[in-house]
């Protein structure tokens, strides 16, 4: 084999690699800065994205914006609500499409996944409204910020939910009931663990989209601001840097609690 037939094999091998690392890159890239601009001390330039000089003071003052730490409590509060009853509701429809035949099914399944495919700016405007219809028009805010945030996460906790349940092998849960466990105790102790993993990242998602969702919040919001709302009405007069240290300690959260799922997961498969 010549060099040039090596190096050619060399690069085929290692080519995907490469290029599942480019992208990885290309990925953290922004929030390695966002990172990097939440210890930058701007106060000597309009340029908002312009390192000028290092310091501790937007971590140690992360609410000196007044109203922003009340948006970003009230982002995470409707997020979490919105998380738990999207993640309850979605998880129970999924296995009603995965596991059971009924009228319908085949039109359930594909207008689950409209709200996914639809502009956010058509679902807002639709879910406004619906709560003017209701007679809602003049309330809104935390509630209908609830409810239209649980709608759009709906679709996206069933799709994951149904994707885990289809590839769940059914024959554990017969050979559970072979050893004359009820229905009940099969679910718990074989079905749900199985599908925990989905039901989990359903849940992250959902809380992910929540938090950060402005367009279909925006338009049902009322006089309530959010995280992102707030974000962008300072935007006009220059973003503070204690905005990046939200979005440093959301981010290093996330991956902490993606990690910590991993190292249980590969704890129980060790066991």
């Amino acid at each position: 084999m010549t060099g040039l037939q090596r190096a050619g094999r060399w690069i085929g091998e290692h080519l995907v690699l490469a290029l599942g690392l480019l992208v990885m890159v290309y990925m953290f890239v922004p929030i390695a800065v966002v990172m990097l601009m939440s210890f930058n001390d701007n106060s000597k330039s309009r340029n908002v994205y312009a390192f000028q000089d290092f310091t501790w003071s937007n971590w140690a003052h992360p609410c000196r914006p007044n109203g922003m730490c009340d948006a970003v409590v009230r982002s995470i509060e409707i997020g979490l609500l919105a998380t738990l009853v999207a993640t309850i509701l979605g998880s129970l429809a999924a296995f009603a499409l995965v596991r059971h035949d009924f009228v319908g099914r085949s039109a359930a399944n594909t207008v689950i996944f409209l709200p996914m495919a639809s502009p956010e700016i058509v679902m807002g405007s639709s879910l406004l409204a619906l709560f003017v219809a209701s007679g809602f028009g003049g309330r809104l805010g935390f509630v209908t910020i609830f409810i239209a945030h649980v709608m759009f996460c709906l679709s996206f906790v069933i799709v994951t939910v149904k994707a885990r349940l289809t590839g769940l092998d059914e024959n554990l849960e017969q050979a559970a009931m072979d050893l004359y466990a009820s229905e009940w105790t099969t679910f718990w102790r074989v079905t749900f663990p199985l599908v925990f993993p989905g039901v989990a990242a359903a849940a992250l998602l959902s809380f992910s989209l929540s938090f950060d969702d402005f367009i279909i919040t925006n338009l049902n919001a009322g006089q309530t601001v959010t995280f992102p709302m707030f974000v962008w009405g300072v935007a006009q007069r220059g973003i503070p840097m204690q905005v990046n240290v939200v979005g440093t300690v959301m981010f290093l959260i996330s991956m902490f609690l993606v990690l910590g799922n991993m190292l249980a997961t590969r704890k129980k498969v060790a066991a």
